[in-house]
């Protein structure tokens, strides 16, 4: 039993039928309601009886038959105890015995079955299940409704079952219990059907054949199951093919009897719309079909197709129409594609169906097919020009290898633009093996190297074999060598990836390669961007703008305007680079493949979320996963969105699946960015073990950063972002350790923000070091430069930094300041994670005023926890191992927590710690009950009810 993409509905089920009298879910065949029927069933109780009836289609013709199966446990006993009239007419409709002669035996058999459920019920919980409530005979149908109408408070429940048409209503509610809720099946989305035929199938499908499987069975699982099936026995298919998978014969069977049964003109009429893309009236006429309006209409009653009112022809559901296509014969089909190919109006459209009409070698057919592919790509439909260009290929004759090659080299390039890599590289890869042109296989090398995607780590022997073949030819060793320099860069080779991306420049210049030299030198803009040269990466980017001849160019221009909007969001021209990307966005438009519009779109949420447009940022991620949602840099964007306007354990999450992504592709550039949002993602509840977490994934970032000899400001961030969180887990020296490389790195000019993240950590530390006041100083410094900087985002964490720090030095006007700053410009810019951190500290302020002074000294989030612990009759190893930091952290607070309590030794310490929760009720009977106490004082991580009584260590957890 498969409940793959059910549990949550399931879940649902189970809360509705525990608090129902009755639970129907209904909706088309094969969605999955007997699968959510029989794992509700499974949760009667066992002292219970369930009392269960499937009926079949045949069944419904036969009366009482559903009754004699629902019947079939009761006991002997129950049946016994029921007046002699009722039992008799029972007995006579299970066919037990003769009909009453009065008449009165379908009343009698109602007051039987309502009876003999009372008695059953007197014995234990009774649960009905009905799986195929249509197919009820209507004798047993009547005596049900009778029934559970009488049943209320009797221990009779029910779960029902029904299927309806698609977007159709159940019709025998009545046989339900009044009350019961009705719960539609809706169908998988395309993640869980791939999921289902992954589990189902043992193994993945080849992604076009999935995404032809998704797109068939349109999410009834009982259709992805069989088509997906028949797809893995199947050969694969040529490259680009099939359009649609294919329909085995059981399950044509079980969609087409009624069709088979239709008019030969219907059948006909049906299968020329099936072969269309667009099917309508007005083609089918076009076709010569004589009347396919009134084919459509037999068409209709049984539910298979139907044209709408402005003539568009729609099946009913997709498997259908792939059943109906597959079922005809294959000269059928041709002949189908034959009257198309001179009905349709669209060049593409037309040549589509040429190729399919004339499935065989023929020169003027390949010709005419490609020639449509390069129109289709030209209009910005380039997964219909990759199809096409396949279809070319496939009709070239095998006395033109070099034309076939040529052709499938398109297909590729197109299959790229589509975001289809897969069918990039199956085309790519056949012309690499078959091809004796080193100018071609040197394409389809570049073709491979286009289609990795972030993945390049192990392409280095590609390129290496590449430029073997492209010896003399400096256009291609131009291409190769830039090739080589994005993989240095997303490998971290940042010396080696200058080195190439400068050659790669001098052989585009020399070759008259336009195109390579100013991406080549984009990539060493970036290069030395990255590298912290940030004159540097101007010059090269002002070269290749040169070369481009502005920014108002094609593909390589708009990458340079990208590239120069994240510059200036680096250097905190935050509007400046908003401006330009969302300017880019409206320009590329519908002819831009799938990476630039990723691309283009990650940029847009880096942007807004350091300008704190953080509900945007929310929708720009999620177009991100539209265009690709399992690549890393969606991921990362939808992470970092999360971290500013959604949750934390979204963030967390999304976080880890891009550095999942990043390491699966060797991408150590996009691992850097999702390393670190998984940090800020960690830091956000500002509690120690989340604190452990953020060093874990910092530390990493660190030592990445320093293995590619980078130095740019997002990095130099990040080095904050680490000093803080060891700053909160009491690692004051490390923290210290860390300011001081990045201090080292940053360079002249360096940008505000990047001076304002240091300054804030460092504040921090000082304050961890009991230097409260210099702590301040330094935090007041870095909201000083904040609020000169368009950086909404930073300020809020300065200022609830700030905020806990003077709390804590018990200035707590000072503190309330910034706190309520902090609070309003999170909640006005939607920085939901940030607001409640800014209001968590502000009820700790309102409770320190509260209780006075009476409940004891301030502690930092790591001293509140390791006394807690250490009160509890924990030892310092046990705590290090609770909180995932070291002895030596944990000796040295403990330290701190001695002197701030005044005592020298653990037991004193548990009662200092007993005395401030005593002072603590003090205060809270001496004032309002309802409000927490001073001993709140002592504690200051994000839970706060933590640490205010001791208890014993729990290393269960």
């Amino acid at each position: 039993m498969l409940l793959t993409g059910r549990r949550a509905l399931l879940d649902a089920a189970r809360v509705q039928a525990a608090a129902r009298p009755g639970l129907l879910l209904h909706g088309p065949a094969g969605i999955g309601r007997s699968t959510l029927l029989t794992a509700l069933a499974a949760d009667a109780p066992p002292a219970g009886t369930v009392l269960r009836c499937a009926p079949a289609e045949e069944d419904a013709r036969l009366p009482f038959a559903a009754l004699a199966d629902l019947l079939a446990p009761v006991p002997a006993s129950c049946l016994a105890a029921l007046p002699a009239e009722p039992l008799s007419a029972l007995r006579a409709a299970l066919l037990q015995g003769r009909e009453p002669a009065d008449g009165r035996g379908l009343l009698a058999v109602r007051v039987a079955v309502l009876g003999a459920l009372r008695t059953l019920a007197a014995t234990g919980p009774v649960l009905l299940v009905v799986d195929g409530l249509q197919w009820l005979d209507e004798p047993t149908a009547e005596v049900l409704a009778f029934a559970v109408r009488r049943l209320e408070g009797h221990g009779v429940r029910m779960l029902a079952a029904e299927r309806v048409a698609d977007g159709g209503q159940p019709e025998r509610l009545r046989c339900c219990p009044p009350g019961t809720v009705e719960l539609p099946v809706p169908p998988l989305t395309d993640d869980e059907t791939a999921d289902l035929l992954r589990t189902d199938l043992g193994g993945d499908l080849p992604p076009a054949l999935l995404r032809a499987v998704q797109d068939t069975a349109a999410g009834n699982p009982l259709y992805a199951r069989e088509l997906g099936r028949a797809a893995a026995r199947h050969a694969p298919a040529p490259v680009g093919f099939p359009p649609a998978p294919p329909v085995p014969p059981g399950l044509r069977n079980l969609l087409l009897p009624g069709a088979r049964s239709l008019p030969e003109t219907v059948r006909h009429t049906l299968l020329v719309a099936s072969a269309a893309a667009r099917p309508s009236l007005t083609l089918l006429r076009a076709a010569g079909l004589p009347n396919p309006a009134a084919d459509l209409a037999e068409a209709e009653r049984l539910g298979i197709a139907a044209a709408d009112a402005e003539g568009v022809v729609r099946f009913r559901h997709p498997v259908l129409r792939a059943a109906v296509h597959a079922d005809a014969p294959e000269h059928g089909r041709r002949q189908a594609h034959a009257l198309l190919a001179r009905a349709a109006a669209e060049p593409v459209e037309r040549a589509r169906h040429l190729a399919l009409a004339h499935p065989y070698e023929d020169e003027t057919t390949a010709r005419t097919v490609m020639a449509a592919a390069g129109s289709a790509r030209r209009a910005g439909l380039p997964g219909a020009a990759f199809e096409l260009a396949v279809l070319a290929a496939r009709r070239t004759p095998a006395g033109l290898p070099a034309e076939r090659a040529e052709r499938l080299l398109a297909a590729a390039e197109y299959a790229c633009d589509a975001g289809r890599p897969e069918e990039a590289g199956e085309a790519a890869g056949d012309v690499l093996a078959r091809s004796g042109s080193a100018a071609q296989r040197v394409r389809a090398r570049l073709v491979l190297l286009r289609g990795a995607g972030q993945a390049l780590e192990g392409a280095g022997e590609l390129i290496a074999e590449g430029l073997r073949d492209a010896a003399g030819d400096p256009r291609a060793e131009a291409q190769l060598h830039h090739w080589a320099a994005v993989r240095g860069l997303l490998c971290g080779e940042l010396a080696a990836a200058a080195g190439h991306a400068g050659r790669a420049a001098r052989q585009a210049a020399a070759a008259g390669d336009t195109d390579t030299g100013i991406g080549a030198l984009a990539t060493l803009a970036r290069v030395r961007s990255l590298a912290g040269e940030p004159v540097a990466a101007d010059t090269a980017l002002a070269e290749a703008l040169a070369l481009a001849g502005g920014a108002d160019g094609g593909p390589e221009s708009r990458r340079l305007v990208r590239m120069r909007a994240i510059l200036a969001l680096d250097s905190d021209r935050v509007t400046e680079a908003r401006d330009q990307v969302v300017r880019l966005l409206a320009a590329i438009g519908e002819s831009a493949g799938a990476e630039e519009v990723l691309a283009t779109e990650v940029a847009l949420t880096r942007i807004q979320v350091r300008a704190g447009h953080c509900r945007e940022a929310l929708h720009t991620a999620a177009r991100c996963s539209r265009v690709m949602d399992r690549a890393a840099p969606a991921l990362y964007a939808r992470a970092l969105a999360a971290t500013a306007g959604g949750t934390a354990d979204e963030a967390r999450t999304l976080a880890a699946q891009a550095v999942h992504a990043s390491e699966a592709d060797g991408d150590r550039l996009f691992l850097l960015r999702a390393l670190a949002v998984l940090g800020q993602a960690e830091l956000l509840g500002g509690d120690p073990r989340g604190a452990a977490a953020a060093v874990e994934a910092l530390q990493r970032v660190k030592e990445l950063g320093e293995a590619m000899c980078a130095a740019d400001p997002p990095l130099l961030h990040w080095y904050g972002d680490l000093a803080e969180a060891l700053v909160v887990l009491g690692e004051t020296g490390a923290a210290g350790d860390v300011l001081r490389d990045a201090r080292a790195r940053v360079p002249d000019g360096a940008p505000g923000s990047v001076l304002a993240a240091l300054e804030r950590a460092e504040g921090l530390r000082e304050a961890g070091l009991g230097r409260a006041k210099e702590g301040a100083v330094r935090l007041h410094t870095a909201v000083d430069r904040l609020r000169r900087l368009p950086l909404p985002m930073e300020l809020v964490r300065t200022l609830i930094a700030l905020g806990a720090v003077e709390r804590r030095a018990r200035r707590r006007n000072a503190a309330r300041e910034a706190l309520a700053e902090a609070l309003e410009t999170a909640t006005r810019i939607g920085a939901a994670p940030l607001a409640a951190r800014a209001g968590e500290e502000l009820a700790r302020l309102d409770a320190g005023e509260r209780g006075g002074e009476a409940g004891g000294p301030e502690l930092t989030p790591t001293e509140a926890r390791i006394a807690e612990l250490v009160g509890g009759g924990a030892t310092n190893r046990e705590v290090a191992a609770e909180l995932f930091i070291s002895v030596k952290t944990v000796e040295g607070a403990l330290s701190r927590v001695y002197r701030k309590f005044g005592v020298r030794s653990r037991t004193a310490l548990a009662h200092a710690m007993a005395v401030a929760v005593i002072a603590s009720g003090a205060a809270v009977t001496a004032g309002d009950d309802d409000r927490p106490g001073p001993a709140a004082q002592v504690v200051t991580s994000s839970q706060p009810s933590r640490a205010r009584l001791p208890r014993p260590l729990d290393t269960r957890r």
